[in-house]
């Protein structure tokens, strides 16, 4: 196979995943994330990185949107919403952080592919990407030519950025406008 043949399969794959979301659990996430005062976002590795990539793009919609272990990241109230993302919903960092916002009393939103996880049972929102799990149980059926958490961690990126997308079109905020709040001292 060729780069562009494998570029091939991993869009079919995204396809596949991001296709399958329930359009009521998008609708609900966008909800909460419009009713927030704030969002705080958590993840580890790769899924991470794609949430400090939805934290800068909300911050660039005019949201107060922080990453959870940043310096300047303020505390979180019960009036925030923390989005986290997690393909096993088991990262014990991330189970932490998810079990002290839940004492606290802020809403909770997991990404994940194992909605029945440590984190899914914490959360008040559950986005499921079925993706294949690297922790993959018996008798699992998706699969990917990829590596380890690939098409998940794509997933989460891609679908962060259609939810971002959305909230755009529902109040009418256009890229001209975000581009306002880019870094501008580099």
């Amino acid at each position: 196979m060729s780069i562009a043949d494998f570029t091939g399969t991993i869009l079919d794959e995204l396809r596949s995943v991001l296709s399958r979301v329930p359009a009521a659990e998008a609708d609900a996430f966008v909800a909460d994330i419009l009713s927030a005062r704030r969002i705080f976002v958590a993840g580890a590795g790769r899924s991470g990185l794609a949430g400090r990539a939805f934290a800068m793009r909300l911050m660039h919609f005019g949201f107060d949107a922080f990453v959870i272990g940043e310096i300047a990241t303020p505390a979180y109230s019960a009036d925030d919403l923390l989005v986290v993302c997690s393909g096993s919903g088991e990262t014990g960092s991330l189970v932490s952080i998810a079990e002290k916002a839940r004492r606290i009393g802020g809403k909770i939103a997991l990404v994940t592919i194992v909605p029945e996880s440590s984190i899914g049972r914490l959360a008040d929102r559950r986005l499921t990407l079925p993706a294949p799990s690297p922790k993959a149980k018996a008798g699992e059926t998706v699969r990917s030519v990829q590596p380890m958490g690939s098409l998940f961690e794509q997933a989460v990126l891609l679908f962060l950025d259609a939810v971002v997308l959305e909230l755009m079109s529902r109040r009418g905020v256009i890229s001209e406008e975000m581009f306002t709040r880019h870094a501008n001292l580099e």
